[in-house]
């Protein structure tokens, strides 16, 4: 009940927000990160959604049995709740898709730094990444803006297609692009959803649009600044930039200070709003 109720609020701020801002003050403001991947169009997104749907239920019936998953009443839950209320609206110009998915918001316990939105808006945070950070409202945002970003994007779909299409072969990919066999192949590497890497492209392009995401909504994006601060604090252990998927925390940094100026004017309009 609490899940269908988020979403009706989700879809009516969503409608009133698009009838204030035309559509097409997305295209000439923010960031500029092309169009989503061809790779990803290569698997059918029902499928990949319907396979995130199952995934994110088990992981919630795991959490529930270990007693980990946080009641509706729990406080910090349903700060993330009203966070994703106020992001949401905004991702659908992103992705037409979105509009439809059955956006959920859970908090599980867990000492992990972590947090992921799954193909179909199934948002998850880990309590360690707010306890052991102290995450601010504008820097949680920032998480959550990186996170549905990914889902908006498609990144998932672009991973799952690249996988299959090196365990098919390159070369007979063109026999699939009807798309049997492929669809096949790309539901055996579903399991992968909850694990799955993004390269580092995908990381920096998450970046961005989350940053946009939450400046849209009200959120400051010089946020992601101080995130990365305290993300590079809490993993001095990391391995440097060349060795991982993951940008450097100073390139991370520095991308999105470079990038403020061109959605600093949406977090200004959106308080004043």
């Amino acid at each position: 009940m609490l899940i269908v109720k988020l979403q009706a609020n989700i879809t009516a701020l969503a409608i009133a927000m698009l009838m204030a801002l035309p559509l097409h003050s997305f295209a000439r403001e923010g960031v500029d990160v092309g169009g989503n991947s061809v790779m990803a169009k290569l698997v059918p997104a029902q499928d990949v959604e319907r396979s995130a749907q199952q995934q994110y239920a088990q992981m919630l019936q795991q959490a529930a049995a270990k007693n980990a998953l946080a009641p509706a009443d729990n406080a910090q839950l349903r700060r993330l709740r009203g966070i994703a209320q106020r992001l949401i609206p905004f991702a659908i110009p992103w992705n037409e898709r979105a509009k439809d998915w059955r956006w959920e918001v859970n908090l599980i316990g867990s000492s992990q730094i972590n947090a992921f939105c799954m193909p179909g808006g199934k948002i998850a945070f880990y309590s360690g990444i707010l306890h052991t950070l102290q995450l601010t409202d504008d820097e949680v945002a920032m998480v959550m803006g990186h996170e549905v970003a990914h889902a908006l994007r498609e990144h998932a779909r672009e991973r799952m297609a690249k996988n299959a299409a090196t365990g098919i072969g390159a070369n007979l990919l063109g026999q699939f692009l009807g798309l049997g066999q492929l669809g096949q192949t790309v539901t055996n590497y579903g399991a992968q959803l909850l694990t799955l890497e993004f390269s580092r492209s995908d990381e920096s392009e998450a970046d961005l649009v989350g940053m946009e995401l939450a400046a849209r909504a009200g959120f400051d994006p010089r946020a992601g600044v101080t995130l990365w601060q305290k993300m590079g604090a809490a993993n001095k252990s990391a391995p440097p930039q060349w060795l991982s998927t993951h940008p450097s925390g100073s390139t991370r940094i520095a991308d999105i200070q470079a990038n403020l100026p061109k959605v600093m004017p949406l977090y200004v309009r959106a308080k004043k709003s």
